[in-house]
This record gives structure tokens, C-alpha cells and sequence, in this order.
């Protein structure tokens, strides 16, 4: 067997990489990433795995959102803070109605690229490279804009860098106390039914907490009243990048990609013999793997063996991605092939990718109610199979943005031009996503009678 490095990668076949027109540059900016500070640290991706074997073994549920695509043009530390209240109201909504602590995992602080179906996009007559995500090329159709440029990768980090900061203060600083609960929804959300529902649910967090200050416990003496955990993710598909921030911790000698709390690999890029495995099967971290209509039981089996070879509980994290009325069909081999091996696993649904349709006015678009159902499903199939729908993986915004059709507060096809604003693929805005952690808390609330 080969021996494995944070380069190892590169001698297996490799998919979703760009083309560096200019290779001299490219090497400078890696090896000036080798030297950067990490954006977070590896005993930060230890706790997160054993909050996470906490899902793999019924006790939690795991919660991952945030954006499709981090840009540059959209880095302000309004959109940060209001993704940020956003996965908050979902967390309390899931942990108060739902009865089960949950772990909060953004699609923030790296999540800049995008594996794209095609290497070329065509308009009209002109045919250019595909965008994929800013940390590598820009979005305007333009012959400058889609040249691969490598300084995109420092941009990506100080941007990075700079979310990361702002995390750590909102989870520590007085944001995510349980006394201002109220101050979490968004202000466009406050005419919806669902922000009412809220609404209703924050007035008995109060009484409860109320209740608990008499008693003698107050965040003042519990720091899980008045901070929370708040992790970060994204998929590790640009690998010199991932490979750069890839360091040995100096407390165990264990290697961690020190760019995120979590890394995944996409339903593209899983092959056993590919260049994402290799990388992702040395580091430490938590990691994910997506799981679409085409994926073999057999396989998958061999991917959580080589990804998860000492069946730690918390290592790895299934994210199933099927359709609407696919769950049925597609899911249910995966959990027999995997609990046929006794393989300890977080099992997620991401009803997000599988749910993309084009409207009629031409719009990338997804429907409410097609989420919601294949989440449903998500929950009946593993109630059918004696497993733990361990957690949920969405493509989410705090932003008033008008991307995803239906929902409570109704989207329409002919609301999609007015704030459509993502670079790639459409998002739940903070009431559509609040409304879907109602739906799950129902199921979790029923799960635990």
C-alpha cells in the first residue's frame, strides 16, 4: 500500500480541477498558504466528532447550512450574522420542540467551490470556461472574469478568516444567549405564519428560562445558556487549496485540514480510485460523503471502509441526496448494506439537490414542497429500518432572497426575478428554512414518545 501524505492525492486521478494558465504563480500562492495560520484549530474538529457520535448513536441531531456558494461581492457582516441567527432559530426550534440537542454546522468560512456538470458554459455563440466558485475564476461571462487565477485562494482565505472571526464572537458574545431568543428572527419574516409559530414557541422558552433563574440556573452559571458550539464546513473540492492548510497537530501527530471543522466530498467527485478519497482518508476531521441516486450499496460500503477504517462513531457523516419520491427506492439498500456491516454512521439528508427544476421563466429553481417531502421520507425510511435520521444538510440564506418556490409565505414563479441573488444554486431564505425545522422537530418530537 501507498504510503499516505497531504500530497498523495496527486499521484490518483483527480476531477473538478481547474486549469492554472500561469503554474509559477500557482506554486507561490500555495506555498505562501503553507504559512498561513489555520482558520481553526484540531482540537475544535475533535469536539466536533464527538458531538457527532453523539447523532451517529441517536442521542443528537446534526444541523448543516449555509450558503450554496460563499462570493466575494456578497462578504458583509450582516449576511454572515443573519445565516448565523437563521440556523439559530432552526437549532432552538429542534432542541425545544423536538427534544434532542443538536450541533450546528455552517456552510461557512470556505465554502467558495463549485463542481460544475459541464468544464464549459455556452451563450449565444460564445463558449467560456464553467464558473466555479470565486476562490477560483469570476462569475461574469467574460473571457477575463473565467480565467482561473491562483491570488483568488488568499482572498478566499481572509475572507475566510475574517467569517471565522465573527462566528466565534456571535457564538460567545451575547448573540446566542438563550434570553434573546426574540432578537433572532429576521425582520422581513415577521409578517409569515411560521415567524408567528416562532414567535409563540420563543414566549415559552422565556417562561421556561424564568422558571429555571428561580431555581438557581442562569447563564451566568451555565455557559450552554448563553454561548453555543457553532462549527464550519465546506466540500474539499479544490484540493492545493485543502492541501495547503493540511497540518500535523502537535499534540497527537495526526494530520487535520485545519481550512474547516468538517470536510466532504460531493456525489462527483467520490470515486474510490479518485484524488478526493486519497485526501480526505488521512486527515482527521469529521468528514462527509454525498450520497445520490446513482450510488452502489457495495460501494458505498467500500468508500465508508477506506474513508472510516477504524468504525469510529462521528468520523463519518452519509448525506443523502435522492429526490422527491426517490427516498423509497434509492435509500433504504444504502442503511441495510451499511448496518449489514455494523458501520457506525451519521446518516443526513440533503433534500436540497435532488428537488432542482428550471421554471417556466427560465429560473434555477427548487420547490418547498419537494423538500419537505423528501425530508419526510427521509425520516419514514429510516423509522422503517430501525435507524437514526441523524441530520439535515440545506442550501440556506438569512437574506430575504426569493430563490426557492412555495412555502408558507408564499414564493412564486413571478417572485423569482425580484431578489434572486445566488451565483449558483437556489436557497431556503430564513422563513422557508424555519419551516422545514418545524417540520423536523414534529418527527423528532414523535420519534421520542
Amino acid at each position: 500500500m501507498s504510503i499516505w501524505s497531504p500530497s498523495s492525492w496527486r499521484e490518483k486521478p483527480v476531477l473538478q480541477q481547474p486549469t492554472y494558465p500561469n503554474k509559477d504563480e500557482l506554486n507561490k500562492v500555495l506555498s505562501e498558504l503553507k504559512n498561513y495560520p489555520p482558520l481553526v484549530f484540531a482540537g475544535e474538529a475533535r469536539s466536533l466528532k464527538s458531538q457527532l457520535a453523539n447523532v451517529a448513536n441517536g442521542n443528537a441531531f446534526l444541523l448543516q447550512g449555509g450558503d450554496c456558494a460563499e462570493s466575494f461581492s456578497e462578504f458583509h457582516a450582516s449576511n454572515i450574522r443573519d445565516t448565523f441567527k437563521a440556523l439559530l432559530q432552526m437549532a432552538v426550534v429542534m432542541t425545544y420542540a423536538g427534544g434532542v440537542p443538536v450541533v450546528k454546522v455552517g456552510r461557512l468560512g470556505g465554502q467558495f467551490a463549485k463542481p460544475r456538470s459541464a468544464d464549459t458554459e455556452t451563450i449565444g455563440d460564445v463558449t467560456l470556461d464553467s464558473y466555479r466558485g470565486d476562490i477560483i475564476n469570476g462569475v461574469d461571462f467574460t473571457s477575463e472574469a473565467r480565467v482561473p487565477d491562483p491570488q483568488r485562494m488568499i482572498k478566499a482565505y481572509n475572507q475566510s478568516a475574517a467569517t471565522l472571526n465573527l462566528l466565534r464572537a456571535f457564538a460567545s458574545g451575547g448573540l446566542a444567549d438563550l434570553h434573546q431568543v426574540h432578537k433572532w428572527t429576521l425582520d422581513f419574516a415577521h409578517q409569515s405564519e411560521i415567524s408567528k409559530k416562532f414567535e409563540k414557541l420563543a414566549e415559552d422558552i422565556d417562561t421556561s428560562l424564568k422558571f429555571m433563574e428561580a431555581c438557581g440556573v442562569t447563564s451566568k452559571t451555565y455557559r450552554t445558556l448563553r454561548e453555543t458550539d457553532f462549527y464550519t464546513s465546506h466540500e474539499a473540492l479544490l484540493l492545493p487549496y485543502e492541501e495547503a492548510f493540511t497540518r500535523k497537530d502537535s499534540l497527537t501527530g495526526d494530520w487535520y485540514d485545519t481550512s474547516a471543522h468538517m470536510l466532504w466530498i460531493g456525489d462527483r467527485t467520490r470515486q474510490l480510485d479518485g484524488a478526493h478519497v486519497e485526501f480526505l482518508k488521512g486527515v482527521k476531521n469529521p468528514i462527509g460523503v454525498k450520497a445520490g441516486p446513482s450510488m452502489d450499496p457495495d460501494d458505498l460500503v467500500r468508500l465508508a471502509k477506506t474513508l472510516n477504517p477504524e468504525n469510529e462513531a462521528g468520523r463519518l457523516n452519509i448525506i443523502v441526496r435522492m429526490g422527491a419520491n426517490k427516498v423509497g427506492d434509492g435509500m433504504p439498500k444504502l442503511i441495510r448494506a451499511i448496518e449489514r456491516e455494523g458501520m457506525k454512521v451519521v446518516w443526513s439528508c440533503d433534500p436540497m439537490h435532488g428537488n432542482t427544476i428550471k421554471s417556466s421563466n427560465n429560473y434555477k429553481t427548487r420547490p418547498v414542497d419537494s423538500i419537505l417531502t423528501e425530508m419526510k421520507q427521509f425520516f419514514q425510511v429510516h423509522k422503517a429500518e430501525g435507524t437514526f435520521a441523524g441530520g439535515v444538510h440545506l442550501e440556506m440564506t438569512g437574506k430575504n432572497v426569493t430563490e426557492c418556490i412555495g412555502g408558507s409565505f408564499t414564493v412564486t414563479e413571478e417572485d423569482l426575478s425580484s431578489r434572486y441573488h445566488t451565483h449558483c444554486d437556489p436557497r431556503l431564505n430564513a422563513d422557508q428554512a424555519l419551516e422545514l425545522a418545524f417540520l423536523i422537530a414534529d418527527t423528532l418530537k414523535l420519534a421520542n414518545k
